[in-house]
């Protein structure tokens, strides 16, 4: 099992594809692991990606450092991760928590990015006492109590019914999320607000959002696109949080098309 040793924590990782294609890193949800990029393995090995997943601190098979966590200390994560292997740029993916770190990586380290995929994410709570609620509930009660209503979030009803194993998964997953991992992102979103650093985004940029998603919704999506010059938004149907999984064969279509074309050009105008 591979760990790298940065940022005075352990932070699982596993490389797929083969290994001297251009690197796509993709960063987890909050009470995720890296298993839930399982479906875009296939088509981007195929193409020729290496393709490096990792588990964010707290999560997964990485260690549980006490709480709370930031935002910028997440970042900072994948920055040492990446010094740590020898990668001076990748394409960077996250979906969720995930997708808030790639904001901020792509603010504050350009630099480090061939391209940037953000995924039914957010760059600001509006309501940070859901926040204290959620964490207030799972130190009371632990990550069972909020499996049912996260499964609802992320999946549609027929989602659901359809993406069964993918769903039993992904609860198994949520309900091993450690409680202090949790509660340490989740004060991390808390506290975010990168509604004016995303501004400074150059990196070409996909943002994709499902189109059901009630937690980051299609509204979120259009104002990270309206302050990020470089980006491009697509809206994907029949779909909430978890869009890589419940859409997958969309999902992957648009991201493969984005990171294979990269002669495109993308205008930078404020409003995409």
């Amino acid at each position: 099992m591979p760990i790298a040793d940065v940022n005075g924590t352990k932070i699982h990782y596993r490389f797929d594809g083969p290994e001297k294609g251009d690197v796509v890193m993709f960063s987890n949800s909050l009470a995720s692991d890296l298993t839930m990029w399982d479906y875009q393995i296939p088509p981007l090995s195929k193409a020729g990606f290496r393709i490096l997943r990792y588990d964010s601190r707290g999560h997964g098979r990485s260690s549980v450092p006490p709480s709370p966590y930031t935002m910028e200390m997440l970042t900072s994560d994948v920055v040492a991760l990446m010094d740590y292997l020898g990668l001076n740029q990748v394409h960077f993916c996250g979906l969720s928590l995930g997708g808030m770190v790639g904001q901020m990586l792509g603010a504050l380290h350009g630099k480090r990015l061939l391209s940037l995929i953000l995924c039914d994410t957010s760059s600001y709570m509006a309501q940070p006492e859901v926040w204290d609620e959620r964490i207030a509930l799972v130190r009371r009660v632990g990550m069972k109590g909020l499996v049912d209503a996260t499964i609802d979030r992320w999946f549609t009803k027929t989602g659901q019914e359809r993406l069964k194993v993918a769903v039993k998964h992904t609860r198994e997953v949520i309900l091993n999320t450690s409680i202090e991992g949790y509660c340490g992102s989740g004060l991390a979103i808390r506290a975010m607000d990168l509604r004016e650093i995303i501004k400074g985004i150059s990196v070409r940029t996909l943002i994709m959002v499902g189109e059901q998603d009630q937690g980051t919704p299609v509204s979120v999506a259009e104002f990270i696109h309206q302050q990020i010059g470089s980006s491009v938004l697509k809206v994907i149907p029949n779909a909430m949080h978890f869009v890589n999984v419940e859409q997958d064969d969309i999902f992957n279509k648009a991201l493969m098309k984005f990171l294979s074309d990269r002669t495109s050009h993308i205008p930078l105008l404020r409003n995409g």
